[in-house]
């Protein structure tokens, strides 16, 4: 007896283990590479590294505005991004017929473009404002505000719902900013003005909210509307934005920052319907990680380990944030209309549709004439079994019992 007891005592312990923590053994038990690093995830990181590597050469041609030049024009710099962006992409909506024809869009959604216009326009603007008043390292550290801003308006009207993974690996990219941001005091890299810190640093807040709003905005247009209508109606309306406000402010041409936007621009919504803008903007986390390796070669700054760990922490949790899908409530605005086709192609998911439903039909019509035969089959023999009855009945001779 006294050598079953501990047998009991651990039967006990193990039975009183919560079901959340017995699932999450077995999934650990389960896991699989393979079903983590998929092609899915892997284009995806390609991509957003990209699109890191964009965000690198606007950040580096504006310090060159800034440093060499001695020239802050963040007004100018946007100016050319959204003029491209309408020369490109307006003439394409131009050219639809039909109902999501031009003329259509600016009269149900002109307003709407125009505030997601302007929140675009003056988010640019107070992020290239902010090096005047405070130093790198607060914009590098408050610009991660974008994040959990997005993360709550995602949630709030794209009824996107994040899962305890999720917010870990959010966690694990923000500590490989944060160990960015410490090789850079190390190195004494704390560059930038200090007249202002307070002004500095609430600018770089309002930007990180308002570009969280126009990502938002971003993933429901591309993923619900159009990729083109996005970028032709913010051209449009980012133009006449940038116009205005820069007559007053600025006159001077900077085409490498222009250029790195307008591709930037081009390619990010095809990264966020691939993904999401929560996704996207982990990704782009590495922008800053680019920049200083750029800084090594360019403006002769201290090479330190710690920016390869960052890159690698931030990698990680990009990686994490993506290995487990991130459920959406079917009845927000995400998923109220269907998922639209561009560029003429089919989707495949049509015909995957269509395939099946003509087999439900076959299934239905072969089981109707089953049963109908069988139905005739039941009333020949029931007949037969009537005539064999009489015939007996007729050949019979009476007894006195009936």
């Amino acid at each position: 007896m006294a050598t079953k007891q501990p047998e009991d005592v651990s039967e006990d312990v193990s039975g009183d283990t919560s079901p959340e923590s017995r699932g999450l053994v077995d999934r650990i038990r389960k896991f699989k590479p393979k079903e983590v690093f998929t092609w899915q995830v892997a284009k995806t990181l390609a991509m957003g590294q990209g699109l890191a590597a964009l965000i690198c050469g606007t950040a580096i041609s504006s310090q060159y505005l800034a440093t060499v030049f001695h020239v802050n024009t963040p007004m100018l710099q946007s100016f050319f991004n959204y003029t491209l962006l309408c020369v490109t992409y307006t003439p394409m909506l131009l050219c639809r017929t039909g109902d999501d024809n031009f003329l259509q869009i600016v009269k149900r959604r002109w307003w709407k473009y125009l505030l997601l216009g302007l929140v675009d326009v003056e988010a640019n603007y107070a992020v290239v404002k902010a090096y005047q008043y405070t130093t790198l390292t607060s914009i590098q550290l408050l610009d991660c505000f974008v994040i959990p801003v997005l993360m709550v308006l995602s949630w709030w009207f794209l009824k996107t719902r994040y899962r305890p993974v999720h917010y870990v690996a959010i966690c694990i990219c923000l500590l490989g900013v944060g160990t960015m941001v410490g090789a850079d005091l190390l190195a004494g890299r704390d560059q930038g003005s200090t007249s202002n810190i307070l002004l500095g640093d609430g600018l770089v807040l309002l930007s990180a909210s308002l570009y969280a709003v126009s990502n938002v905005c971003q993933e429901y247009t591309v993923k619900n509307l159009s990729r083109v209508e996005f970028l032709g109606m913010v051209g449009l309306f980012g133009t006449i934005i940038c116009t205005i406000q820069m007559v007053i402010l600025e006159r001077l041409l900077f085409s490498a920052y222009a250029l790195c936007m307008y591709t930037l621009y081009s390619c990010m919504p095809v990264v966020v319907k691939l993904s999401s803008a929560t996704s996207v903007n982990l990704s782009l986390l590495t922008a800053d990680i680019f920049s200083l390796f750029c800084g090594i070669f360019l403006f002769q700054y201290n090479f330190s380990v710690l920016y390869l760990v960052s890159l690698v922490v931030v990698l990680i949790g990009f990686i994490t944030f993506n290995a487990v899908a991130t459920p959406t409530d079917h009845a927000g605005p995400a998923s109220s209309s269907p998922p639209t086709c561009e560029d003429g192609f089919d989707n495949p998911a049509d015909d995957h549709m269509d395939a099946t439903n003509q087999e439900v039909v076959v299934s239905i019509i072969s089981e109707e004439e089953r049963r109908g035969g069988g139905g005739r089959e039941e009333e020949e023999e029931e007949e037969e079994e009537r005539t064999k009855a009489k015939k007996r009945r007729a050949s019979w001779p009476p007894t006195k019992g009936w």
